[in-house]
C-alpha cells in the first residue's frame, strides 16, 4: 500500500543559455536519479530546455528546432521509465510562440500547457516573444511527431492522483489558474517558474505558495531557474519548494552552483479528506466560472515499495522551537477569553475548581487566575477545593495546597473518605474491593462537592478534563466528566504539560514556579487506588491506557486526516521507531480505537468549552458521532 502518498520532485538542473543539447542532458540526469528514488512526477523550471533568459533568440528558428530535438532526446532516453516529467520549452502553435510546460511519460507527450499570464512590467517583457494561452484557440498541437492536447485547462489523471500545471506569473495573478484546476479535481499543482531574486521577495514567494496551497487544499510543487541563467540584469536562485495544504514539506538550497533534486511525498488521501470536510471548497465550484477541464490519462507510476523521505512530528499538537511559546500564549489567551465571557454572562460570583495537584487541574486553576486578573476581580473569588481520597499522596496533596496558597485563591479542603465509606455501606459495597465502583464513587463524590460549593457561592464549576482524556473516555461519567465550563476540553495531554511549564517560566512568582515545575514532573494518575507501602502513586494512568504521546499521535491523524488504522500504524512505527516497537504501537492503537468508539456516549453530553486548535471533540462542533457506532472495521484492520 502507498497510503495515499505520491512521491514528487522539484528539479533545478544546471543550464547553458541556448544550449538545448546540454540542457537536455542535465534534465535526463535528474529524471533518471529521480526515477531511481521512486519519484512518480518531477517538475523542472520554466523554459528549462532553452534557458529562460534567451531574449530575442526566441525568435530564431534554429533555437526552436533545437529545443524540439532536445525534447525528442529526452523522450528517447526516458522511454522505459514510469516517471512523469514536466519540462519547460517554447512551443510553436498557429504561428505563435507559447511559453509552455510539456508533460511526458514513456516516450509519449501527454499534453502541453501554455502560460496564461505573461509578465510585461519592470524586468519582465515576455509579451515581446510569447502569446498567452487565452489567445490560442487550438486544442491540440503537433510536437515531436505527436498530436497532443493543448490548453491551460488540462488535468492529468493517474490511478494515484490528478494534477494540474501553471507557470510562474500565473500564481501571482489575483485568480490563479490553479484555483480553477483545483476546483475541478487537481490535487497537486506543479509550477514551472523563472522567479528572479530581490530583497524580501523570497519570503513573499514562500508565503504566496503556502497560501495558494492552503486555499486550494492541494499539494504545490515549485521549481524555478537557477545557476547558469544569464545574470545580465537579474539573478536566479534556483528555488525548489514542495507544499501540502500550506505546510512546507521540503525545500532546496538557494544559490546553489550545482543541480538540485528536492523530493518529498504529498499525501493526497489527506487532501481528499480535507476537501470532503471543507464544504466551502465544494460550494466554490458552483460560484466560480472557468473553462471545463480537459482530462488526460497517464499511466500508473508507483510500482516500488513506499519509502518516505518526509517526517512526521511525534507530538503533532506541540510545535517545536520558538513557536512553542507563541502557541502556549495564544492557547492560554483563548482559554482565558472563553472563561471571561462565560463568567460575565452568567454573572457568576466565583469560580470553583477541584485541585488534585495534577496537571489538568493546575492548568484550569491558572486559567481562572489569569481570567480574574484580566477582569479585575479579586483572586479570592476563585475557590480551590482539594478533596483527599483513598489514593491521594502527600506529594500531590502538598503541591495542591502550596499552589493555591501562593496564587492567593480561596482554599477549601473537604475529605471524601467518610462520605465514600458511608456510600459503600449504603449500597452494600465492600471497600476492600478496589473495582470500578470503588473508583467512580470517589470521582462522583468530588463532583457533587464542587457543584454544591458552586451553588453556595453563586459560582461556576470549572472543568479540568483534557482532550486526550475525552478521546479515551478516561473520565467518570457524571463525575469528573461533568462541569459548568470545561476550559481544557480541546487541549491534548501532551500540550497541557507545556502550557503549565510556560506559565511557570513566564507569569508567576518563585514559590508558584517551584510548585508548578514539580507538578509537571509528577506521574499522571487519577489517584483513586491507595498509594503503595512507601506512599508513592500506585495507579499510573499510562500503564493502564498507554502512553499519551502515542494516543495524541493517533488522535491527531485519526481526526485531522481521517486516516485508516493501517496508515496511522505505518506513520507511528516510523515516527517512534527509537521509542516503541511495532507490537507495542499496534497494541495501544487497538486500545485507542476500542475506547474511542466505546466512550462516545461521554462526549455526546459534554459541557461547553473553548476550541483552541484544529482538533476538537465537542458534540456541538467538530465531532458528531453516534454513541453506538461499530468499531469492528477499524479494529479488524488494526
Amino acid at each position: 500500500m502507498n497510503y495515499g502518498f505520491v512521491k514528487v520532485a522539484a528539479a533545478v538542473p544546471r543550464v547553458h543559455v541556448a544550449d538545448c543539447k546540454f540542457n537536455a542532458g542535465q534534465i535526463e540526469k535528474e529524471i533518471i536519479i529521480a526515477d531511481g528514488k521512486g519519484v512518480q512526477i518531477i517538475v523542472f523550471p520554466e523554459l528549462c530546455i532553452t534557458g529562460y533568459t534567451c531574449g530575442d533568440l526566441f525568435a530564431q528558428q534554429l533555437l526552436l528546432e533545437e529545443a524540439e530535438m532536445a525534447l525528442m532526446q529526452v523522450l528517447n532516453t526516458t522511454r522505459q521509465l514510469d516517471i512523469i516529467s514536466i519540462l519547460g520549452m517554447p512551443v510553436v502553435c498557429e504561428g505563435a510562440l507559447l511559453n509552455a510546460a510539456v508533460v511526458l511519460q514513456k516516450g509519449r507527450v501527454l499534453g502541453v500547457v501554455p502560460k496564461t499570464y505573461l509578465p510585461n512590467y519592470k524586468e519582465f517583457y515576455e509579451m515581446r516573444w510569447f502569446v498567452s494561452a487565452s489567445a490560442v484557440f487550438a486544442r491540440t498541437v503537433r510536437l515531436c511527431g505527436q498530436v497532443v492536447p493543448l490548453g491551460a485547462n488540462l488535468l492529468f489523471e493517474t490511478s494515484d492522483t490528478t494534477f494540474g500545471i501553471e507557470l510562474c506569473e500565473d500564481v501571482w495573478a489575483p485568480v490563479p489558474p490553479s484555483s480553477a484546476l483545483a476546483l475541478q479535481g487537481a490535487e497537486i499543482i506543479f509550477n514551472l517558474s523563472a522567479d528572479d531574486e530581490a530583497i524580501g521577495k523570497h519570503a513573499y514567494l514562500r508565503s504566496l505558495l503556502s497560501q495558494q496551497s492552503a486555499r486550494c487544499l492541494a499539494g504545490y510543487v515549485f521549481s524555478s531557474c537557477g545557476f547558469g541563467e544569464s545574470t545580465t540584469d537579474v539573478v536566479f536562485a534556483g528555488n525548489a519548494l514542495i507544499y501540502e495544504n500550506g505546510t512546507l514539506l521540503a525545500s532546496g538550497e538557494r544559490f546553489s552552483l550545482e543541480g538540485q533534486l528536492v523530493v518529498s511525498e504529498i499525501d493526497v488521501e489527506f487532501l481528499r479528506s480535507e476537501r470532503r470536510v471543507n464544504t466551502t471548497f465544494a460550494a466554490c465550484r458552483r460560484q466560480v466560472a472557468f473553462d471545463p477541464a480537459i482530462r488526460v490519462s497517464a499511466e500508473f507510476g508507483g510500482t516500488r515499495e513506499l519509502s518516505l523521505t518526509r517526517t512526521y512530528a511525534p507530538h503533532p499538537f506541540v510545535p517545536e522551537g520558538p513557536k512553542l511559546n507563541e502557541r502556549c500564549e495564544e492557547i492560554f489567551s483563548i482559554q482565558v477569553g472563553g472563561l471571561a465571557q462565560r463568567l460575565t454572562h452568567t454573572q457568576a460570583r466565583s469560580a470553583v475548581v477541584g485541585i488534585s495537584g495534577g496537571l489538568d487541574s493546575t492548568l484550569a486553576l491558572l486559567v481562572c487566575v489569569k481570567t480574574f486578573d484580566k477582569l479585575g476581580w479579586p483572586r479570592k473569588g476563585i475557590i480551590g477545593v482539594t478533596m483527599p481520597g483513598f489514593g491521594t499522596t502527600d506529594r500531590t496533596y502538598t503541591n495542591a495546597l502550596h499552589l493555591m496558597t501562593s496564587l492567593g485563591v480561596t482554599v477549601r479542603e473537604v475529605s471524601i473518605r467518610k462520605a465514600c465509606l458511608q456510600h459503600f455501606e449504603d449500597i452494600g459495597h465492600d471497600p476492600a474491593v478496589h473495582d470500578v465502583v470503588y473508583e467512580n464513587s470517589q470521582a462522583r463524590e468530588r463532583t457533587q462537592i464542587l457543584m454544591d460549593i458552586a451553588n453556595q457561592t453563586g459560582g461556576l464549576v470549572i472543568g479540568t478534563g483534557d482532550l486526550s482524556e475525552l478521546a479515551l473516555g478516561w473520565a467518570t461519567y457524571n463525575g469528573d466528566h461533568m462541569s459548568m465550563y470545561g476550559v481544557n476540553a480541546s487541549v491534548p495531554k501532551t500540550l497541557v504539560k507545556h502550557l503549565v511549564k510556560w506559565v511557570a517560566e513566564n507569569d508567576v512568582d518563585d514559590s508558584s514556579r517551584r510548585t508548578l515545575l514539580d507538578i509537571v514532573d509528577t506521574p499522571i494518575s487519577p489517584e483513586l487506588i491507595p498509594a503503595d507501602a512507601d506512599g508513592r502513586i500506585s495507579q499510573i494512568t499510562e500503564d493502564l491506557v498507554g502512553p499519551y504521546e502515542l494516543h495524541d499521535f493517533f488522535l491527531y491523524h485519526f481526526l485531522r486526516g481521517g486516516f485508516r488504522p493501517s496508515k496511522i500504524a505505518f506513520l507511528a512505527v516510523r515516527t517512534f521507531k527509537d521509542v516503541y516497537d511495532e507490537e507495542t504501537i499496534r497494541k495501544w492503537l487497538h486500545t485507542f480505537l476500542r475506547r474511542f468508539f466505546n466512550q462516545q456516549f461521554k462526549r455526546s453530553c459534554l459541557p461547553d468549552g473553548p476550541k483552541v486548535g484544529s482538533v476538537s471533540l465537542s458534540p456541538r462542533g467538530d465531532w458528531r458521532m453516534p454513541s453506538d457506532a461499530s468499531s469492528e472495521a477499524w479494529l479488524a484492520e488494526c
